[in-house]
């Protein structure tokens, strides 16, 4: 088993230290977390709000199609199985 939480060492060219590049790739992915979770909270927003998939796509600078298989599944797996209040 690979012991990820022990850097290696690094060759030494006279530089400067590494930085701990683990730990900088465990916040990379954390803040990817979080711009996912933004995106798909502004995306959501903008549906309720009326724009359309291609006004949003064209923001978030992909097809109508990505961005629509990326998000409208998520509102209705969100609301299937719930039935509405009279």
């Amino acid at each position: 088993m690979v012991d990820t939480m022990t850097p290696r060492t690094a060759v030494d060219t006279g530089s400067e230290p590494p930085v701990d590049v683990l730990r900088e790739l465990r916040e990379l992915v954390a803040d990817r977390s979080e711009l996912e979770r933004r995106e798909a909270v502004l995306v959501r927003r903008a549906r309720n709000e009326g724009y359309v998939w291609e006004q949003i796509a064209a923001c978030l600078e992909v097809s109508r199609q990505a961005v629509h298989k990326k998000h409208a599944g998520r509102s209705r797996r969100r609301t299937s199985g719930r039935t509405k209040r009279p």
